[in-house]
């Protein structure tokens, strides 16, 4: 007994020396790439501070936020909990931030559905049922290797009348000088969320509905929800991230080169590439395995027969985000390779923090303001044809006023593209009316 009880304080002693050796001496992590964001970093001492017993607190956070190695650990965390996960196709299961399993019930929920649209409630009824609701309010529809993750959407904020008010001060500002258009993207969950999952999402069409009935009948409103529903069939969305795909981008893009009376190539005309095994953000958000064993190809679509050259200016962020100066412009490409293919969606513009101008040789002389969240990084390509000059700014990173840059680029045309999520969780609205102050 004495023997064994020997080995057992050497192996704990063994391994708690590895884990003080691994977490105290190795180089700590400073990004994750599951996670899509920055690690804390060590915080700088002041008196002040551990007076107050903040710097201790910081401390503690940035030591369990940037442990050596936490990507393969997290990794490793989740391939465990997958197989020891109970497996079930009769029920749909919760997880709410804290983890606490909840059983949903089966009744399908009722969805408004537009008159001559494609009949999306059946295409729900057709959906794998194996649904889960994840942490971060992410609900996985079935297994590896075609699972997909879907971003559930709550209407907590009830930002769309601020957002709707905002995009009408925009047309009274500009008047019949600036055509604006208001582009509202529905997400991935509208179309593809089980029938018996549907409690744990809000409805999009009757939010979409209320804010097209306060935007000015001025205002030209580019409405996707159809559109959208007509190709649901196809991969208008990505399984693995958040933002659409690519070629539901393309969709909306000629949605909006109708309205707008422009021409624009077809799907055709455009050259497809390729990045294979793609996995995006909704991994690292679900913290689900399914959605790391389920890659799958990124296709975007690259302009021909049309020339264009790129000039950016790059904005300076500090460790929060805030902007604290900007480059001044240079050229570069508007497709941009990429460093892995976790990142694929950056193809688009390489990053939101900068504004990105685009003169081609189109004979349109039109110019479009693109104002836009990350959704709408995939539609300007589409468009080098139909507009002399794009400009494309994010609503997080923009600093002049608004008017002045519509009046020294002779912006002719803006289009608000913007998903409903961002729309109604009151962020756009709040720095679109600071772009005019």
């Amino acid at each position: 007994m004495m023997r064994y009880n020997r080995i057992l304080v050497a192996f704990v002693t063994i391994m708690m020396t590895a884990f003080v050796v691994v977490f105290c001496t190795l180089p700590r992590s400073t990004y994750s790439e599951l996670e899509r964001r920055d690690l804390l970093r060590l915080p700088e001492f002041s008196w002040e501070s551990l007076r107050d017993g903040s710097f201790t607190q910081s401390v503690s956070s940035w030591f369990s936020d940037s442990e050596p190695f936490r990507d393969v650990l997290m990794r490793g965390s989740m391939e465990l909990k997958s197989l020891l996960a109970f497996k079930t196709q009769s029920a749909v299961t919760f997880h709410a931030a804290q983890e606490e399993p909840v059983t949903i019930a089966e009744t399908p929920l009722e969805v408004d559905l537009v008159d001559n649209q494609r009949d999306i409630e059946e295409f729900h009824n057709n959906v794998d049922a194996n649904a889960k609701m994840e942490s971060a309010g992410v609900i996985v529809v079935g297994n590896a290797p075609d699972a997909r993750a879907l971003m559930a959407f709550k209407n907590k904020n009830k930002g769309e009348k601020s957002y709707a008010t905002t995009v009408n001060r925009y047309q009274t500002l500009f008047g019949s000088d600036v055509n604006v258009y208001c582009m509202i993207i529905p997400t991935a969950v509208e179309y593809y969320c089980p029938m018996n999952a549907r409690s744990c999402t809000d409805p999009e069409f009757p939010v979409l509905t209320e804010l097209y009935d306060l935007i000015d009948t001025t205002v030209q409103v580019v409405d996707l929800y159809d559109l959208m529903g007509e190709h649901v069939d196809e991969d208008i969305y990505l399984r693995t991230d958040h933002h659409w795909s690519p070629l539901g981008a393309y969709y909306a893009a000629r949605q909006f080169a109708m309205v707008a009376g422009v021409k624009m190539p077809e799907l055709e005309d455009f050259e497809a590439d390729t990045i294979n095994n793609y996995v995006g953000s909704m991994y690292g958000f679900s913290k689900d395995v399914n959605v790391k064993k389920s890659p799958e190809d990124f296709v975007f679509y690259r302009p021909l027969g049309v020339e264009y050259e790129t000039t950016y200016i790059r904005y300076d962020l500090d460790e929060d985000y805030q902007i604290v100066g900007e480059e001044k412009p240079h050229q570069g490409e508007f497709f941009v390779k990429t460093s892995g293919t976790g990142s694929a969606y950056c193809t688009f513009m390489g990053s939101d923090a900068r504004i990105t101008q685009v003169k081609t040789n189109s004979e349109c002389p039109r110019r479009l303001l693109v104002m836009k969240d990350s959704f709408g990084n995939a539609i300007p390509g589409y468009l080098f044809g139909s507009f002399e000059e794009i400009h494309v700014i994010d609503f997080r990173y923009f600093t002049y006023h608004i008017k002045d840059y519509v009046a020294e680029h002779g912006i002719t045309d803006i289009l608000m593209a913007n998903n409903i999520s961002h729309v109604c969780s009151g962020a756009i609205g709040s720095a679109y009316k600071k772009f005019l102050q």
